[in-house]
């Protein structure tokens, strides 16, 4: 998770004004405009984390060695790089009658028999439609002559092949309001009503509000004595599942590109909040948000049976490798955890 500060919030509105909210001004003057005690509002910064997602992607033709087991990764469900039965020193040698052979976990690898798996004609492996089944250790075994009167040699390479998934992430948000008397009810139903107005307003998004923890507090401030303060702490995710149906097909209708038009929206509830406070002639309601409070983070999960490892995949550090035997992931962590009884690829618990 990473984190970087921009400037006060009223400085980001003097450059840019906000239009097109799909929530009218009059909503959120409505939402805000709870019991009337006038209290000074704070100044401080609006924290985001903007974050580009991307997953480091191999070559389209991985060769081989003689030394170590050579690592691949292959995104579940679809078309793998070209594995080429080769070394680099080989690569672009003549190889006399060369004659290639795959096997995997499986057994030997037969292209016309398996149509995920194919082989061609120059010995390269090629996957069509991974599964998670078909992680796990390949060999070949390549036999060739360097020249027409030196005798054949041998040579045998592994792969390690992995599924991967993108990350399945989420923001969690922050934001503190003043509050009334922290036994007082109607926190919680202002509480509810902030929920319903953040659902609702992204509700065409097809993405989901909670509410991970809601705190009252007494906070004594320099000038102003004790105050009571809501500190509110809620996740935006998508609802597509791992195999529910996507809200559209359209690329804008990614999770990723979805998400971020979430904390768009989000941002800019909470800002006009401020717009609308900053205008008020009367008495700021008991219940108002703190200008410059609003804190993101993005946080990264992965599906069951898989996990994040940069030290066991340096060349995939932001993907959701399958949990190798001996591992396992149970939840939507990021983690494969330590399992010896586990011996196969992706596993969900630990029997």
């Amino acid at each position: 998770m990473e984190a970087s500060a921009l400037g006060p919030a009223r400085q980001g509105r003097r450059r840019t004004r906000v239009a097109g909210s799909l929530l009218s001004r009059a909503a959120i003057l409505l939402f805000i405009s709870a019991f009337l005690v006038r209290v000074p509002s704070s100044v401080g910064h609006l924290v985001r984390l903007p974050r580009a997602f991307r997953l480091t992607k191999d070559s389209v033709k991985i060769v081989g060695s003689t030394s170590f087991p050579v690592k691949v990764y292959v995104m579940l469900h679809q078309k793998s790089p070209h594995v080429l039965c080769v070394t680099q020193q080989l690569r672009n040698a003549e190889l006399i009658d060369p004659s290639f052979q795959w096997y995997g976990p499986k057994g030997k690898v037969v292209s016309v028999e398996n149509r995920t798996a194919q082989i061609t004609s120059t010995g390269s492996l090629v996957f069509q439609n991974f599964e998670e089944s078909m992680s796990g250790i390949y060999t070949c075994f390549l036999e060739y002559k360097p020249t027409v009167e030196e005798t054949v040699k041998h040579l045998q390479l592994k792969y390690a092949i992995y599924a991967y998934r993108e990350p399945h992430y989420y923001y969690q948000f922050t934001a503190r309001y003043h509050a009334a008397p922290c036994n007082s009810i109607y926190n919680i139903s202002f509480e509810k009503k902030l929920l319903q107005i953040l659902s609702k307003l992204l509700l065409d998004l097809s993405c989901e509000i909670s509410l991970l923890k809601s705190e009252c507090h007494h906070v004594k401030m320099q000038r102003a004595g004790l105050q009571n303060e809501l500190f509110f702490t809620f996740s935006v995710s998508s609802l597509d599942t791992e195999k529910g149906p996507k809200p559209c097909t359209d690329h804008n209708c990614e999770p990723s590109k979805r998400l971020f038009k979430a904390k768009n929206l989000i941002e800019r509830f909470f800002n006009q909040q401020v717009e609308i406070l900053g205008r008020r002639a009367e008495q700021l309601p008991q219940i108002y948000y703190i200008e410059g409070t609003l804190q993101m983070v993005w946080i990264n999960r992965c599906f069951p049976g898989y996990g994040m490892n940069v030290q066991q995949h340096p060349k995939c550090p932001e993907c959701c490798v399958i949990c190798s035997p001996g591992s396992y992931n149970p939840r939507d962590g990021i983690h494969c955890l330590q399992c010896n009884s586990s011996l196969v690829y992706g596993a969900k618990t630990c029997l």
